[in-house]
């Protein structure tokens, strides 16, 4: 009915025409108004008061091109076309991660081409290595004064907090990504009074954040250079690591499906989002205290570039919201922390859990997108 009432205002509107110059024209309500600029007038400058004084002379904010037409061009203007802009996407291999006082390193790259250039660039800046397992993506340095790195390693290391009379060593980890061929790489360090024979450990997260957060700073400018002229790759970190698979599809006790991340629960929740977001459905809603996405499968994701037009409005092509909530089939996709990984859950509502044909086609549809 409402398409039908739109065609005949449509019609109605045509007929009541003999052209289309009150659209279009000169005098048109989508009239071109590329030359309006001609009859601009100009105005006299900004005066101050006499007894006002500025330290900074007053410019004008918006000046005009010295290489525009002047006032004395007369006709329509006609706008010459934009010249292409040779813009560079960012398209670097390596970026920095945060969460929380965490940071760490993205590889757009599988851990075997990360290994060769993480090794190089503390080998570079006068890192001993001490013990290196690739099969498992770690490898330590020994313990060493600043005097034994490279001057500019020095001065970053005890400008970020190292004292000038302690020795420190630092411990490497690669891990695979979430996604398939990405990698992670952490660095924790830890510090000793210099001449002191302590076996000081590792500890989860180091003592001094600075020095770590220079580490990972330096070695990411030096992992994107790196990978501009090209790298190579380590066979042995190739082969299985020892970490536990980071994204696995299974069933629990109950036979419910389940999607397991061995991830935090901070960057678990960002990659399920984007999951999300690139799937066949619509997120209609979040709860990130709760670990809640609500989708609703019937309904497309919402984009942009969808917008109806001027006669897709007017025809009423949009669905009502009547409509929508006669088809909806909505499902609550949960995250939960489970040990050290997080499990993603598919829902109907707080007390019963989706089908499972649903629940697995859900949950592979976000596996498939963290890929």
């Amino acid at each position: 009915m409402k398409r039908l009432a739109g065609l005949s205002a449509l019609a109605l509107i045509i007929s009541s025409t003999s052209g289309c110059g009150w659209v279009w024209g000169p005098e048109g309500y989508f009239r071109d108004r590329g030359s309006d600029y001609l009859e601009a007038q100009a105005t006299k400058p900004m005066q101050l008061p006499p007894d006002v004084n500025v330290a900074k002379r007053l410019d004008p904010l918006l000046p005009i091109p010295r290489n525009v037409a002047d006032d004395t061009t007369k006709g329509e203007y006609v706008v010459p076309r934009p010249q292409p802009i040779s813009a560079v996407a960012d398209t670097s291999d390596y970026s920095l991660q945060k969460s929380g006082d965490n940071r760490w390193i993205m590889a757009q790259r599988p851990p075997a081409e990360v290994w060769p250039v993480t090794v190089q660039f503390f080998q570079d800046n006068g890192f001993s290595i001490d013990q290196q397992r690739p099969q498992t993506g770690e490898f330590t340095t020994a313990w060493q004064h600043g005097s034994e790195l490279s001057a500019s390693m020095a001065k970053r290391l005890q400008a970020s907090g190292v004292a000038p009379d302690s020795e420190a060593r630092v411990r490497v980890r690669i891990e695979p990504g979430v996604q398939r061929n990405t990698s992670e790489v952490y660095v924790v360090s830890a510090e000793r009074p210099a001449g002191s024979t302590a076996n000081v450990d590792f500890t989860p997260r180091s003592v001094n954040m600075g020095v770590d957060a220079a580490l990972v700073d330096e070695m990411l400018a030096s992992m994107s250079r790196i990978s501009e002229k090209g790298g190579s790759v380590s066979l042995l970190a190739a082969g299985n690591f020892d970490t536990p698979n980071r994204v696995s599809l299974t069933e629990d006790g109950s036979g419910n499906v389940v999607l397991t991340l061995g991830e935090d629960l901070d960057r678990a929740w960002a990659s399920v989002g984007r999951a999300l977001e690139q799937g066949p459905w619509r997120v209609e809603d979040i709860n990130r205290s709760l670990g809640l996405y609500y989708i609703n499968v019937a309904e497309k994701a919402e984009k942009k570039d969808d917008e109806p037009g001027f006669f897709g409005k007017l025809f009423g092509s949009k669905p009502t919201k009547e409509e929508i909530e006669t088809r909806a089939e909505r499902y609550q996709v949960r995250l939960s922390k489970v040990g050290e990984s997080v499990q993603v859950t598919v829902e109907k509502n707080i007390n019963t859990v989706a089908p499972a044909e649903t629940a697995r086609k859900v949950l592979g549809v976000i596996q498939d997108n963290l890929g």
